[in-house]
């Protein structure tokens, strides 16, 4: 079996169901993907790990990844010690949801990191509109970093894509809803 296909189990296994839910872009589905399920497991996350590093490398030069907490946490910390098993850093980012409440105030954790113009990937877990994308794309920019592209563990395929492409960037996906579960949109 290769790490995809496991990856695919785990994710069928732990992070798919079909229930009824109201989703971050507010919009009803049928059916739930809880990443983290996936993402926070030892082998998921070690394999989410593995597949994100390959596909971050087909941005090239890019030089760290991140993404809007809590979702990409994970996902960020297992790229980017892949990366570093396989002899090339990437550093690991997060943007909060609003600007730390004492101290610094930043929006950016692991600032110290990525001087102004570091090339970076924004990771997600799940994509369904492109909105959190798109939020952390900005927030990326507007620290001064130069966003390459966006990978998402799971595409919904119910709009993202399309809307990411149309702001100009390219979203890489690791599995599409169809792929998973084999129902079309």
């Amino acid at each position: 079996m290769t790490d995809r296909e496991r990856l695919k189990q785990i994710i069928m296994e732990l992070s798919y169901e079909k229930r009824k839910v109201t989703l971050a872009s507010g919009r009803e589905s049928d059916f739930y993907f809880d990443g983290k399920q996936t993402t926070l497991h030892a082998e998921g996350g070690f394999l989410v790990g593995k597949l994100f590093y390959l596909a971050a490398k087909e941005f090239s030069g890019v030089q760290a990844v991140g993404g809007i907490t809590l979702g990409a946490d994970p996902i960020a910390t297992a790229t980017s010690i892949a990366a570093f098993l396989d002899g090339n850093p990437l550093h690991a980012f997060i943007i909060r949801k609003e600007p730390k409440g004492h101290g610094t105030g930043q929006w950016l954790e692991g600032r110290k990191n990525l001087p102004a113009g570091t090339k970076v990937v924004i990771v997600e877990d799940v994509v369904t509109t492109g909105g959190s994308s798109m939020k952390a794309v900005r927030r990326a920019e507007e620290e001064g970093l130069k966003v390459l592209g966006i990978i998402s563990l799971v595409d919904r395929e119910e709009g993202g894509r399309e809307n990411i492409e149309a702001e100009g960037y390219v979203l890489k996906v690791i599995f599409g809803r169809k792929e998973l579960t084999g129902e079309t949109v």
